[in-house]
């Protein structure tokens, strides 16, 4: 099995939140694998910048969430560790990146954004990320 440590970011811009559509079709938060040497903050940021074109900054971190899937290109497991970041924008004008197997990406307003997140502990994920939003703001 490989372990991979990874960070990402859940962004609002007001009172909405940044989705991305993988090619899977499923609804997601921008996140990137950490490299030895660097730091998860910086890879949030720069994966958010790399996917959907937005600037963001981070106002906390947000919690883990960990899960498996089998690689098909590795044909072994893999296991991501994922340290997330709330963040927000001033912009909500979302350029998703194509080359990196997006299909879609916008930014929903919360309900609707929890209707679209594809698995059930980006649900919880999001649900903290916007407490800790609000009350940060």
């Amino acid at each position: 099995m490989i372990i991979r440590n990874c960070a990402g970011g859940i962004v609002f811009c007001g009172d909405k939140v940044l989705l991305l559509r993988n090619d899977k079709h499923e609804w997601v938060f921008p996140k990137g694998v950490v490299r030895a040497g660097q730091k998860e903050k910086d890879i949030a940021l720069e994966r958010i910048k790399i996917e959907a074109g937005i600037d963001a900054r981070i106002l906390a971190p947000c919690g883990k969430t960990h899960y498996e899937f089998y690689s098909i290109t590795r044909q072994k497991p893999i296991h991501n560790n994922v340290s997330w970041f709330v963040m927000s924008s001033d912009s909500d004008k979302v350029t998703y990146n194509t080359e990196a197997d997006f299909i879609d990406g916008r930014f929903f307003e919360l309900e609707e954004a929890m209707e679209a997140v594809t698995y059930s502990q980006d649900k919880s994920l999001l649900m903290m990320a916007y407490q800790r939003y609000k009350e940060l703001i």
